[in-house]
């Protein structure tokens, strides 16, 4: 369906801009809320550019990009940050997967389903 990962959403704390990718305005205001508000703190903690990317399998993944010559970026805070956003959202990120695999890759959800 898609040729490139596609972006969810992101945050630059170059341009200090918040971006949502309009094809997922369907999803409940509360979760684009948490969603700005999560990147935004990111991006002010650390620096650089957070997005999150669904992959051609939809998997969502959280990418961080910084400028070469940008000397405050905090390449260990952001690694931890990651890993702190992927255990306190967990069950946001899982919500998120379902929903792009269902709504954009067409597949169907079982709920009888479990992981191996």
């Amino acid at each position: 369906m898609y040729q490139e990962n596609v972006v969810l959403c992101g945050a630059s704390a170059y341009e200090q801009k918040f971006y949502f990718n309009e094809d997922f305005s369907s999803l409940p205001q509360n979760i684009r809320d948490e969603l700005q508000i999560m990147c935004v703190l990111f991006t002010e903690d650390v620096g650089g550019v957070l997005t999150l990317e669904f992959d051609d399998e939809g998997t969502l993944d959280l990418k961080v990009s910084v400028d070469e010559n940008d000397l405050l970026f905090d390449e260990i805070g952001s690694a931890l940050k990651i890993k702190q956003l992927q255990n306190d959202k967990r069950e946001l990120f899982e919500a998120l997967e379902m929903y792009y695999k269902v709504f954009f890759l067409g597949e169907t959800y079982d709920e009888g389903k479990e992981d191996i």
